[in-house]
């Protein structure tokens, strides 16, 4: 099993590990609710140091980037960064990503961590079939670290261990500078929905960087993250995860991204088919459910209206904030209307939910 900079770290902190997607995580440290809550109202550290990242560099790096993703890359400045995806030609998705610009010339690609080994020999396969000249693909996942520090308190706990101005770092732009000493990328980012940092270091420095963002913020409330209140912390905020409401066979129409797919751009893998399902209708949509009635939805359960079964949970939980069930669902057009009646089948009862646009925790 893989293993990230931070295992032995995890274990000292008395964390429960799991196997995900071949990488021995953390899944919680103190408690997934206890967890959750510091990440909404002080502070919390995630270490995703399993996920890709792949460097795209040449003349014509931004030639490749447009005709691999289905944003449009050309509208990133200098110290952006851009949420996409990669698409298949029929259009269903490879993964979802995130770009950031360093220059016209030099791009970084972050993926997620299960499939970077795919999204990477996917990239050099578009790009040998593009025959576009002078563009470098370089794998980097291995040279680094990533933790991310999310939450009201984050840019308090960081700004004492950096020279950067963090106030002028804006949401979804980057830059470079130092953090407790080490260069890396500071990147305004995050997958909870609450302000924070998504930081690029050297794989050797992490416990360092770790330890001192630790010492930092254990005063103002911060507390290690694991992937269980990651998973209820992006749920309640309805973020898509690739493998429930993204995959081969879903389409980034259908996951309900139509805001990141570029119909009117220039060709790019999966475009045809896309500008077809959008005239053709989409077969199923993705929709937010919140429970009427005290039961918790998980992936795969039915969805009904009636007795007619209308689409599938794609993700689930009940939600700490909420004290609810809430679910994101792929569901027939018809069913998909804010406000409908719904009912889901846990265990084999059906409870009532209804479909409520994400976030269900503003």
């Amino acid at each position: 099993m893989k293993k990230t900079p931070l295992n032995q770290t995890h274990r000292e902190l008395g964390a429960r590990m799991v196997d995900f997607g071949g990488w021995d995580m953390p899944v919680q440290y103190s408690g997934v609710i206890d967890e959750h809550q510091a990440v909404r109202e002080a502070a919390g550290l995630f270490d995703v140091s399993h996920m890709g990242e792949v460097e795209v560099s040449g003349a014509n790096a931004l030639a490749f980037i447009q005709h691999l993703t289905i944003n449009d890359a050309a509208k990133l400045v200098d110290g952006q960064v851009q949420y996409s995806a990669m698409c298949y030609p029929q259009g269903g998705v490879v993964d979802d990503v995130t770009l950031y610009r360093f220059n016209e010339s030099r791009y970084l690609f972050c993926v997620n961590a299960s499939n970077t080994d795919k999204d990477f020999a996917w990239m050099q396969q578009v790009l040998s079939e593009a025959a576009i000249t002078d563009v470098t693909l370089t794998n980097r996942s291995d040279e680094f670290a990533q933790i991310a520090l999310q939450g009201p308190k984050a840019a308090t706990i960081l700004s004492s261990l950096t020279d950067v101005v963090l106030a002028d770092l804006v949401y979804y732009h980057f830059c470079e500078g130092t953090v407790a000493g080490v260069e890396m990328i500071i990147s305004r980012t995050g997958y909870t929905g609450e302000d924070g940092f998504e930081l690029y270091l050297p794989a050797a420095s992490a416990v360092n960087v770790w330890q001192a963002i630790m010492t930092a913020g254990t005063p103002q409330g911060l507390l290690p993250i694991g992937l269980g209140a990651r998973d209820t912390l992006r749920l309640e905020k309805g973020y898509a995860l690739y493998g429930h409401e993204l995959s081969r066979e879903i389409s980034p129409l259908e996951a309900g991204l139509a805001w990141i797919t570029k119909l009117d751009k220039e060709d790019f893998v999966g475009k045809a088919a896309l500008v077809a399902q959008k005239a053709e209708g989409l077969p199923r949509r993705r929709v937010g459910l919140v429970m009427q009635e005290r039961g918790i939805p998980r992936e795969g359960y039915p969805v009904f209206s009636g007795d007619r079964e209308v689409g599938v949970v794609t993700s689930g939980t009940m939600s700490p904030s909420l004290k609810a069930g809430v679910a994101l669902a792929l569901v027939e057009p018809d069913f998909a209307k804010e406000e409908t009646d719904l009912e889901v089948a846990i265990r084999n009862r059906r409870m009532g939910a209804k479909v409520q646009r994400p976030p269900f925790v503003k």
